[in-house]
């Protein structure tokens, strides 16, 4: 055992390519377990995968040692290849995503929040949401970046 010691959560959102609805309800639940085996294999801790077609979302741990932009990069690209082959080969992300950090008291709420986003969104866009989440963290953004 070493004596590093860690407790590292991310809430990691990004979306579809031009936000086109390609997460299908027929292959959500696949691709989102697919997601939590490309986080395992890169190293991380799956906790909590959802979102719906337009967006995904992620609750995962992460060693110190995780570069997150490195990670968010590699696990887009390995779950781009694999729904190109197996669901659409137009399937695609956005550049960019959004990262916050969740301390160990909020990740149950996290995990909730995740799991309840298909009633969320019969009431907030992708983008409403987005603009929230950032305003909420004290995230300076500038709008021409969320379209």
């Amino acid at each position: 055992m070493g004596s590093t010691f860690s407790s590292l959560h991310y809430h990691i959102i990004f979306s579809t390519k031009e936000r086109a609805p390609l997460i299908t309800e027929e292959h959500r639940e696949r691709l989102h377990a697919y997601v939590g085996g490309v986080i395992k294999g890169l190293g991380g801790i799956p906790e909590s995968v959802g979102g719906v077609e337009d967006h995904i979302h992620i609750l995962c741990g992460l060693k110190p040692s995780h570069c997150v932009s490195d990670f968010v990069r590699d696990l887009k690209r390995r779950v781009t290849s694999w729904s190109q082959e197996t669901f659409d080969p137009k399937f695609g992300w956005q550049e960019g995503y959004a990262a916050f950090s969740v301390s160990i008291g909020v990740v149950p709420a996290t995990k909730k929040y995740i799991a309840d986003q298909e009633q969320h969104h019969k009431s907030f866009s992708y983008l409403d949401e987005l603009r929230h989440l950032l305003d909420e963290a004290g995230i300076p953004y500038e709008e021409r970046f969320l379209v």
